[in-house]
């Protein structure tokens, strides 16, 4: 069957776009020192990506739902490409802005099209599993990426994004010449009469789990933001033990994704499989404000990164298997809210932070027991609709 060659391809897919995102992650501030930048003006670099993502995710799903996945991840990937090697050139602060806002405008194209994708070849009971797959592609890619970049930045500051161009290049033939289309034409929407709303998939007792994913998103990010400072005043850990210690958190994810998630969707359901997940990541929250070494930091993050790493692939199967909208609309506005987790919780974590280390753990354990009331009120409104229906 299609669908289990389509599979392995989108993991190498996801795997090589994530491995040329990571790969400038550890370069770009000090590329950016290069060109001018300020650590204010490094701040809205980074978050003036997330903010094209938060704007333009939706668009190309819905677009993705009218003319196919398959132009749209092209689209997507060329745009990563060209943003990576404009900012290889950059010599001024302003070139690297303009990078940035393309290569976050275009990209955004990629994340949305591709779980899209998922849902269209997967049946309902495996949708987990497929969604789990990207995820762990995802994980991996974040883990290997830095890596490289770290490694290859060494001889020049220009070079990891040349290879992040090349990678990004090496993924589009990919898909040009081995990934087939997953929407047939007859299933495809239609562009005539009046322009669909981003927000047509935000309705219902659904809307209520885009939502649960904008605290999950906003609660990891902040966590993201000050666990570096964190760990060096609680433990004394430098950034090549902090290094590591993400590096075991992401395999520990992406091995849940990769090889639990759809065998716990299939036996126990989308929904015990997202409460089960906040459960684990509001513990991994307290237990990281117990951090005192190298081991415990290691252990108590990757039980956040596991209850963490089996939310995102789960709350997009449940949403593609009980929307009525397009694949495409759902997912894309999914990655919307995500986006908008991400660019408010680094400033708020880093705000905790500095009123006192422990507050952003703390908050997440807040925001992972919003997550699960509201997860109580998805199910209630769900079962009241279904009734009625």
């Amino acid at each position: 069957m299609e669908n289990k060659k389509a599979l392995p391809i989108l993991f190498l897919v996801m795997f090589l776009v994530m491995v040329g995102f990571g790969i400038i992650i550890p370069v770009l501030p000090f590329f950016a020192e290069k060109v001018g930048a300020s650590p204010a003006q490094l701040g809205f670099l980074m978050a003036v990506y997330s903010l094209m993502q938060l704007l333009f995710a939706p668009v190309w799903g819905r677009i993705s739902d009218r003319i196919g996945r398959k132009p749209v991840m092209l689209i997507g990937i060329a745009g990563l490409a060209l943003s990576f090697f404009l900012m290889a050139v950059s010599s001024q602060l302003w070139m690297l802005f303009a990078a940035r806002i393309a290569g976050g405008l275009l990209s955004s194209a990629n994340m949305p099209t591709t779980m899209a994708y998922v849902a269209d070849i997967t049946t309902p009971e495996n949708r987990g599993k497929g969604m789990g797959i990207v995820g762990a592609a995802v994980g991996l890619g974040f883990i290997f990426g830095p890596a490289i970049g770290g490694i290859f930045s060494e001889s020049s500051l220009n070079t990891p994004f040349y290879l992040a161009g090349a990678s990004s290049l090496i993924t589009f033939f990919l898909v040009l010449f081995v990934l087939k289309e997953s929407l047939p034409k007859d299933m495809r929407t239609t562009g005539n009469g009046k322009s669909a709303s981003r927000w047509e998939a935000f309705k219902g007792a659904v809307s209520i789990l885009f939502v649960l994913q904008l605290f999950i998103s906003l609660s990891l990010s902040g966590l993201e933001a000050t666990f570096a400072y964190f760990a060096a005043k609680k433990a004394g850990l430098d950034t090549n033990h902090l290094g590591y210690i993400f590096m075991i958190m992401g395999f520990a994810g992406a091995l849940v994704q990769g090889g639990l998630v759809g065998r716990l969707t299939k036996k126990y359901g989308e929904g015990k499989v997202i409460q089960g997940g906040i459960v684990l990541s509001a513990v991994g929250f307290g237990l990281i404000l117990l951090v005192h070494n190298f081991t415990t930091a290691a252990i108590f993050l990757s039980i956040f990164g596991i209850g963490n790493g089996v939310i995102r692939p789960s709350v997009s199967a449940l949403l593609t298997k009980t929307s009525s909208s397009g694949h495409g609309s759902v997912t894309g506005l999914l990655s919307s809210f995500d986006s908008l987790g991400r660019i408010i919780g680094p400033p708020l974590g880093g705000w905790l932070f500095a009123k006192a280390a422990g507050l952003p753990y703390i908050s997440g354990i807040v925001l992972s027991i919003i997550a699960l009331v509201l997860y109580q009120f998805y199910r209630a409104r769900a079962e009241r609709f279904s009734e009625a229906g």
